[in-house]
């Protein structure tokens, strides 16, 4: 991507290196009190196919702290495609109300067709189990704002990672940077193995365990922690054989080494106990928080309010 302007942002495989650095410094640029209503005179459409607090929340609220005006779905049920309506004919229907579209969906592949059904910069919001590309732009730079550097860092993703489209996105965007990862879940929750092919292939060094104790030793960087989403079970019975496998502690935080920062796309369950909260290491709120500059920075790029 040598511009952001007029682009959609469906994958993080669809980015380079390049261009992650870019959306982060961007974002860091706009959290220190940057540039001001570089979206007046644009709207944009939140379509959420599928539940959401924090990234719908911050994407609006992303959109009103720049200027611009916004508009969307948040219950699918209110929608036209209740009545019959194609998915299809909804997308090109919107797409002539608003400048971008931010979209939602359970169905993996559903922003990419999106993207080619308008000519107005579509963003991905979360489809299915497959991308979460702006939670992924999210965590680069919280990480780089809490450990200073995106590169040489040792990341640990536990719990869902099967599933969890924030470890396959997050995955793809640190393997660019040569990062060490170890991948901690249920043998039935590992992470996909075209996923481990890729890294094989870039030659990134990864672990794979079963226990968060088998890390002890690592010296972890970070510890991305992720819940175990009943959601996306067929069987409810399989549910029950994995949930709450995992749970953070005081005492996980001194096994890390002490220094080892906590990370959470939220929402969590019963997977970081409330007592790490008041800790240092805990900063899956900063996190979340950090979704409303990044937020600012992509529909800043993609409109051309921001360079």
């Amino acid at each position: 991507m040598a511009s952001f302007e007029n682009k959609s942002i469906v994958s993080i495989r669809d980015m380079t290196r390049a261009a992650l650095e870019k959306v982060v410094s961007t974002t860091a640029m706009v959290k220190k009190d940057g540039p001001k209503g570089f979206m007046e005179g644009k709207t944009v459409a939140v379509l959420f196919f599928e539940p959401s607090t924090r990234t719908r929340l911050s994407f609006e609220s992303a959109v009103l702290k720049s200027g611009g005006t916004v508009f969307g779905i948040a219950d699918p049920a209110a929608s036209s495609q209740s009545k019959g309506e194609s998915f299809a004919d909804s997308i090109r229907t919107i797409a002539g109300y608003c400048d971008v579209i931010v979209i939602r969906h359970p169905v993996e592949g559903a922003a990419r067709m999106a993207s080619e059904l308008c000519d107005i910069p579509v963003i991905n919001a979360g489809d299915g189990p497959n991308q979460h590309p702006t939670q992924t732009l999210l965590d680069l730079f919280t990480i780089e704002e809490q450990i200073g550097k995106l590169e040489g860092i040792k990341v640990g993703m536990v719990g869902d990672l099967k599933y969890g489209r924030t470890v396959h996105s997050l995955t793809h965007a640190l393997a660019m940077f040569g990062n060490e990862l170890s991948f901690i879940s249920p043998p039935s929750l590992k992470m996909p193995r075209h996923i481990l092919e890729e890294l094989e292939k870039l030659k990134i060094p990864y672990h794979e365990f079963v226990s968060l104790e088998e890390t002890a030793d690592l010296d972890l960087d970070v510890l991305y922690v992720t819940r175990i989403q009943k959601e996306r079970f067929g069987d409810p019975q399989e549910y029950e054989k994995v949930a709450g496998t995992y749970r953070i502690t005081l005492d996980t935080i001194e096994m890390l080494g002490g220094e080892v920062k906590i990370m959470h796309p939220l929402p969590r369950v019963d997977e970081i106990d409330v007592e790490v909260d008041d800790t240092p290491n805990a900063v899956y709120f900063l996190q979340a928080h950090n979704g409303i500059p990044t937020r600012q920075a992509l529909l800043g790029l993609v409109t051309g309010g921001l360079k």
